[in-house]
């Protein structure tokens, strides 16, 4: 079999055969022009999901990054309903870190894709469209199915096709979803991966602030800060060894775009690990977490008082706490070498002193020091 080489990229095989197996299954069962016309009139007519699909792929480096802001607001007491939910695989270049860029492929031209919010109880109806202009075939596995694959076979899509499924949220929790097209390790570590919430009956105790964090890991040919287009390493990504680790798509996601809040407010962190292959042992520098829901379970009792929570690739977890003291705020992945490879954000936290709780004794020397804190 001749291997597909991509434009300036490393000839992949595994993917190659692939494309050119979901090419001929294409070719023999098409999707007849009405039948996508159909498609196209529902949606235009039908309740959809906030996040809509991109329409067109810019020229030059996107960007990609996904903000922490971008999700939709708690669904609270609500009847069951028919929630439809579009989602668009692209193949983008976009900028990973200072004068660094990357050829991602992502859900809707963002790392993470969406952030999908519906309640127990309620229908899900998922139209995936791949991109005209990809190269690869794609799908998507939602681990907040219960069915086959996730989705995946009944979503998986050549260059230009449609497809969808449907299902019904049977479980309270949030939920990764990814591409699972083989190889699945690579479509996930290129930026296909995002979470889904299935909010519980009654929904959510209320608070001030959410936020959407995910992990992810870039494996790359060049080493870390290499400068211009970099590529792809397949030889790192089967062997674990990621030159890059990133919040919300890129290394300095979370700085330019930082989580804020003010002092006496309440903030939720909905933290997911698209990975492929590490577990985060996720950490805000200076806050304690009044209470986590480790593995993202929200039918069990929360653990309080946590100052680290563990989520594994693929998982997730749920956080909460209040901010009583002004200040920037580190958030990290505990295994601190990976700050040195980009994974840091931060939480910019304002209002007045509160020195019953800290007190620094010399203001001035702090605000010239080089901690990394």
């Amino acid at each position: 079999m001749r291997t597909l080489t991509i434009a300036g990229r490393r000839p992949l095989l595994a993917t190659a055969a692939v494309l050119a197996l979901g090419a001929a299954a294409l070719l023999a069962q098409p999707l007849p022009a009405q039948a996508l016309d159909k498609v196209a009139a529902a949606t235009a007519t039908a309740p959809v999901h906030k996040h809509a699909p991109a329409s067109t792929l810019p020229q030059g480096p996107v960007n990609v990054v996904r903000d922490p802001t971008d999700l939709p607001g708690p669904i609270g007491i609500r009847a069951p309903q028919h929630v439809k939910v579009n989602l668009e695989t692209t193949e983008v270049t976009g900028q990973l870190a200072d004068g660094t860029t990357y050829h991602y492929w992502t859900f809707n031209n963002k790392v993470p894709g969406p952030f999908i919010r519906v309640r127990v109880g309620d229908t899900v109806e998922v139209n995936l469209k791949n991109h005209d202009d990809s190269v690869m075939m794609h799908n998507v596995d939602f681990h907040a199915v219960t069915g086959p694959g996730g989705g995946a076979k009944a979503t998986e899509a050549a260059p230009g096709e449609s497809r969808g499924f449907s299902f019904k949220a049977l479980s309270p929790g949030l939920y990764v979803y990814h591409c699972a097209t083989p190889m699945v390790a690579q479509h996930i570590a290129n930026g296909m991966y995002g979470m889904i919430l299935v909010e519980p009956e009654g929904g959510l105790p209320k608070v001030d602030h959410e936020f959407y964090v995910m992990q992810g890991e870039i494996y790359t040919e060049q080493p870390f800060g290499t400068a211009g287009l970099v590529e792809e390493s397949y030889d790192k990504l089967i062997s674990e060894r990621p030159e890059y680790f990133i919040f919300n798509g890129t290394t300095d996601a979370l700085k330019k775009n930082p989580l804020k809040a003010k002092v006496g407010e309440t903030v939720r962190i909905f933290f997911g690990v698209g990975g492929p292959n590490y577990t985060s042992s996720f950490h805000v520098i200076g806050e304690i977490f009044d209470k986590v829901y480790p593995m993202a379970s929200l039918t069990s009792a929360p653990l309080n008082d946590v100052q680290t929570i563990t989520t594994p690739p693929g998982g997730a977890s749920m956080v909460e706490f209040k901010v009583e003291v002004p200040g920037n705020y580190v958030l990290v992945d505990h295994a601190l070498s990976r700050v040195e490879r980009g994974l840091a954000g931060v939480l910019q936290v304002e209002g007045p002193e509160n020195e019953a709780i800290f007190k620094d004794y010399n203001p001035q020397r702090s605000a010239q020091s080089s901690s990394g804190h």
